[in-house]
């Protein structure tokens, strides 16, 4: 198709910001310096350990790039608790360095750092804040399975805006505690055999192409809808002996196929990256589950409710599907710490809702003994 056909990212914002006659643009400009960040990342990932072993950073990747870091030898425990791996410093610091100049941001908060960063005093302040993820399911680069970036954005309190920098204060951790549906934007990119970003910009969701030869994204997957129903689920099934009764009801049924109480056989799927996992699912339908568990009672969830939870959650919403924990809607959470956890499921609308009325169901008893069952050696 010849370029003039092509919709690209920056079209596509265009179009959607004409039903905004009233809107500045910066907000389109802040996406696409995410897109630019996305594609610096994309060149790092695609070199695998060469990335480390070549000393390569994100030099020549575009505005503000050249100052981004090669690959340190790592080793560093995050907020997380997790130690950080190379190539996620370095993901880390081109989402910063791409948007922390263009004015478009009061401050950004990242899985990867302790506490919000704050817009450097010599560039002016915006009206957003940026949440991201800059290196999701990077413990899988190893094995060259599919990693990406998630990202957030939300409208920044007032105080925080450059109105005169006598008038303003510091952004800080409460700024960001929104609930998902505040959301302004939400999105990721995914690094597989081609790159992709998957965007929601309230309107519905749009898959963009990564054309290596024109160095843009090329709208491939206009208006994506997640099927209400699906006989696919995705979860860790070597945590079995910690999730809770409906959790567990569910599976089982999901596992004992037409002869069991869902009438239909299910596949499995488990990658071990969400954005890999979100990304099935927004293209051809499933549900996936890291629930709440018993296994650690201090941490109640394993996804990070600001940097995971909520972008994904937001663009299963918007296109048709659900997000819960399976007690509420995670777009409904007000987030109580930056680096919050919570449980998630996702993905086809049917699957999720029947996911959270068995956590509603009071839990069944336990079977009697066989021995004592009404078909038993006592019976009448």
């Amino acid at each position: 198709m010849p370029l003039s056909g092509r919709r690209t990212l920056t079209r596509y914002l265009i179009e959607e910001r004409r039903r905004f006659p009233a809107a500045s643009g910066d907000f389109n400009a802040l996406i696409l310096d995410v897109a630019l960040a996305c594609k610096a990342i994309a060149r790092i990932v695609a070199l695998g350990t060469l990335a480390e072993a070549n000393g390569h950073g994100s030099r020549g990747a575009g505005t503000n790039a050249d100052a981004a870091p090669c690959p340190p030898p790592g080793g560093r425990i995050n907020v997380q608790g997790e130690v950080q791996k190379p190539l996620d410093v370095v993901a880390n610091e081109i989402f910063v360095r791409m948007n922390e100049w263009n004015g478009h941001l009061a401050g950004l908060a990242s899985e990867e750092m302790d506490e919000p960063r704050q817009i450097p005093t010599r560039y002016p302040r915006g009206k957003y804040l940026l949440a991201f993820d800059p290196l999701d399911g990077s413990g899988n680069i190893d094995v060259n399975v599919a990693v990406g970036s998630i990202f957030s954005i939300l409208r920044a309190p007032d105080e925080v805006i450059d109105s005169g920098r006598d008038r303003q204060r510091d952004v800080c951790e409460a700024d960001f505690l929104q609930p998902g549906a505040a959301q302004v934007a939400a999105g990721y990119a995914i690094y597989g055999p081609s790159t992709m970003l998957v965007l929601s910009v309230g309107n519905g969701v749009a898959g963009f192409t990564l054309d290596p030869q024109l160095g843009e994204f090329v709208l491939s997957h206009p208006g994506i809808q997640v099927p209400r129903e699906t006989q696919e689920f995705a979860i860790n099934t070597s945590n079995s002996r910690f999730w809770e009764p409906p959790v567990k009801r569910y599976v089982d049924e999901c596992l004992a196929g037409k002869t069991g109480a869902r009438g239909k056989d299910f596949n499995m799927r488990w990658i071990a990256s969400m954005v890999a996992e979100a990304h099935r699912i927004l293209m051809r339908g499933g549900v996936f589950l890291y629930p709440r568990d018993t296994k650690d009672p201090a941490r109640p969830g394993r996804l990070r409710l600001l940097y995971e939870a909520n972008p994904v959650g937001y663009l299963m919403e918007q296109a048709g599907g659900r997000a819960s924990t399976g007690r509420q809607p995670i777009l409904g959470v007000k987030p109580s710490a930056l680096h919050q956890r919570i449980g998630v499921v996702f993905g086809s609308a049917a699957e999720v809702q029947r996911i959270e009325r068995y956590h509603h169901e009071p839990v069944p008893s336990e079977a009697p003994a066989p021995l004592f069952a009404p078909r038993s050696l006592f019976r009448d």
